[in-house]
């Protein structure tokens, strides 16, 4: 099927996948996933969770394969790869317009909350980023990598967890900070919104090498300018552009706020992409750990 895995598409934490021929003429994306410590939980976990999804904004598991110690999922194959290399290029001929960046944001934002709130259980996903959102040939988004995701009865709005799961840049800070509140679905909402801001921006959220301190942190310095009646400076954009971005910036602001009970939930992030750039209210500032804030949170350690 693989061609003895002559085409590689790429490599993540979980494995690397092949390009693929499936029976029927199909091309499908192969993915080895590599020997896991979990002793294949996180290849169960996949199958079973994705195995059961069907959305327009969810990439499709095709089949899966286990012989012996190796194991493989089928997905559909997704012709123009991970959003990733369509935020960050350098390139003109990867840079997709304002409009269908806003299009793909809003394809992601339906497929999160299908997740959470359409399914028999709700399922977090844990890892929403950039190099998790596939495109295919009309770049339609679809979610995919569900070796973090966990699923469980709808009516649990807290999840147990014993550590820490996700991406760093897009992990939500309960997952470190337990005082700020419970780990539930809204941890996906916050890297969405991280996500969104950088889609918005088409750029990095974190840039160690800014020319300011206070560009260090992407989010906090955009929350400035637009507060201060600023418009963020980008080239060749026009006024329509411009509310285009400021929509999907300000909906990113409410996403990544630090306390999971501030933000909204994804059904709320939708009618806000959808709505009208005026009627959004500016959010309280974001803040990238709760030693930043105002008033500080402390535990009563007395």
């Amino acid at each position: 099927m693989s061609n003895k895995f002559k085409n590689k598409l790429g490599e993540g934490g979980f494995g690397t996948v092949f390009k693929g021929k499936l029976r029927s003429g199909r091309f499908g994306a192969i993915k080895m996933l590599g020997k896991s410590k979990a002793n294949g939980e996180d290849f169960i976990s996949e199958v079973a969770t994705i195995g059961r999804i069907h959305h327009v904004n969810v990439v499709q598991l095709v089949g899966y394969c286990v012989e012996g110690s190796k194991r493989a999922l089928v997905y559909e194959f997704m012709q123009n790869g991970s959003l990733d290399k369509y935020i960050y290029s350098k390139e003109g001929s990867n840079l997709l317009s304002y409009e269908k960046m806003y299009d793909i944001s809003l394809g992601v934002a339906r497929g999160i909350e299908y997740l959470h709130h359409c399914c028999d259980m709700q399922i977090l996903h844990f890892d929403i980023k950039p190099h998790n959102i596939l495109l295919d040939e009309n770049f339609v988004p679809k979610i995919s990598d569900f070796g973090l995701a966990i699923f469980y009865p709808a009516y649990d709005s807290i999840v147990s967890l014993t550590a820490a799961r996700g991406t760093m840049g897009y992990m939500a800070p309960e997952l470190f900070y337990k005082n700020i509140g419970g780990v539930s679905y809204k941890a996906d909402v916050y890297s969405f919104g991280m996500l969104l801001m950088e889609m918005g921006s088409k750029r990095k959220n974190l840039n160690a090498r800014a020319e300011h301190s206070s560009q260090i942190y992407f989010p906090s310095w955009v929350y400035d300018q637009y507060k201060e009646g600023k418009e963020l400076e980008m080239e060749d954009i026009t006024e329509e552009e411009k509310k285009i971005v400021k929509k999907m910036v300000i909906t990113a602001l409410w996403c990544i706020q630090m306390k999971p009970s501030d933000r909204p939930t994804m059904n709320e992030v939708i009618k806000m992409l959808e709505g009208d750039v005026e009627s959004l209210q500016m959010p309280p500032k974001p803040f990238l750990c709760p030693q930043e804030m105002p008033v500080a949170i402390h535990d009563n350690l007395n």
